[in-house]
């Protein structure tokens, strides 16, 4: 966890800060910076816009959120001509962090935690990109914060559902209950601390069913001219089929 924690801050604040210096020195014209929607970890009124206060839930988000702090500051103190993009939960084709749960809804493993209804942001990746060029190339971009995600979130109930779809079988019937697999990650972390490996189940996993993470990107739309063209589904059928293709599933 300390590696870990001191990575996290050696390359996203302090590697964003020689970014930006190189930018002031060779007198970049744009900047665009690739922050998180895991600055505001969990949403309490959703959905959540730019202006919600900032809530990191853990190291990497809290690494995250002060780099984004300062580059807003070098944008007021230094005039960097520079954008801040959160990305909402990013999937597609080749991207291999959420192969783990399409997979193991494929084979009927994965089993809903809670009640399933916490809400679910994502962004399929060519929305993404269309985001990041349009706030590299339009003046009103300079010193704002645009959250990019896809057209409008999901409950995680649903959001299985549609995975589930894509390969054609049932979610196991069975919720587990969040409290107390919260306590035995918990425990299991603690076991696991000492050998300096990570644990088969944490409590950042388990944070996953439990948080509300469901955003408003109105600001990118007017500001920007940003307009998703992936729905959800169609979206989650372009990465299982590219999963599939490939040999992942």
């Amino acid at each position: 966890q300390t590696f870990l924690a001191k990575a996290y801050w050696d390359v996203n604040f302090k590697g964003t800060r020689n970014i930006i210096n190189a930018c002031l020195k060779y007198e970049v014209s744009r900047f665009v910076y690739c922050s998180t929607i895991g600055v505001v970890s969990s949403v309490k009124n959703p959905p959540a816009d730019e202006t919600a206060p900032y809530s990191p839930g853990d190291v990497y988000q809290e690494s995250k959120c002060a780099a984004e702090k300062e580059v807003l500051r070098y944008v007021r103190d230094k005039k960097l001509p520079a954008s801040v993009v959160r990305p909402c939960a990013i999937y597609g084709p080749e991207d291999l962090r959420l192969l783990k749960m399409f997979r193991m809804i494929a084979h009927k493993k994965l089993y809903m935690i809670g009640s399933g209804n916490a809400l679910y942001h994502m962004v399929y990746i060519k929305d993404l990109v269309s985001g990041f060029i349009l706030a590299s190339e339009k003046k009103e971009a300079i010193g704002e914060v645009f959250i990019i995600g896809g057209e409008r979130y999901t409950t995680l109930n649903e959001l299985f559902q549609i995975i589930a779809d894509e390969f054609d079988v049932k979610l196991p019937k069975i919720h587990l209950p969040l409290i107390p697999v919260e306590i035995l990650s918990a425990i299991i972390e603690y076991i696991y601390k000492p050998f300096g490996k990570k644990p088969p189940l944490y409590r950042r996993r388990i944070a996953f069913f439990k948080k509300n993470r469901a955003f408003d990107i109105s600001k990118a739309k007017r500001v920007l001219g940003y307009k998703p063209e992936f729905d959800l589904k169609t979206g989650i059928h372009l990465t299982a089929k590219w999963y599939i293709d490939n040999g992942y599933i």
